[in-house]
């Protein structure tokens, strides 16, 4: 193992993730580390995956989207994975688009009520 690797501790608290989602990860096949005994440690391929895999749960990809995201990476490199990327990406950014307008709507409606409410109160 290189000085570079992180502990199965160490990813869990640079990734702020449970052990139970770091196994998990694992288990749907998102992370593959080196295993010395029972113990696991991730080198640079695992850490850049898992910082793909927590800013792709940021803006909203299911867990399957990113394994099938990271599978192309494996299969064909990173042109096919950033061609495959764009059109699931324009979709998300429409729906957080369209998110962020029904929230601003709701927000809207909430602060009406609010004055309204609180104008009829003596």
């Amino acid at each position: 193992m290189t000085k570079n690797n992180l502990s199965f501790k160490e990813m869990c608290t640079q990734f702020d993730v449970t052990p139970r989602t770091l196994r998990y990860y694992e288990y749907i096949e998102l992370l593959k580390p080196e295993r010395a005994g029972r113990a696991r440690f991730y080198g640079a391929r695992e850490i850049a995956r898992m910082t793909l895999i927590m800013r792709g749960r940021r803006f909203g990809f299911s867990l399957e989207e990113l394994r099938q995201w990271l599978h192309i990476y494996d299969k064909d490199g990173s042109t096919a994975q950033m061609k495959a990327w764009i059109p699931i990406a324009q979709s998300k950014l429409e729906l957080l688009l369209q998110q962020q307008t029904e929230l601003a709507k709701t927000v809207r409606e909430l602060s009406d009520m609010i004055e309204l409410v609180s104008s009829e109160l003596p």
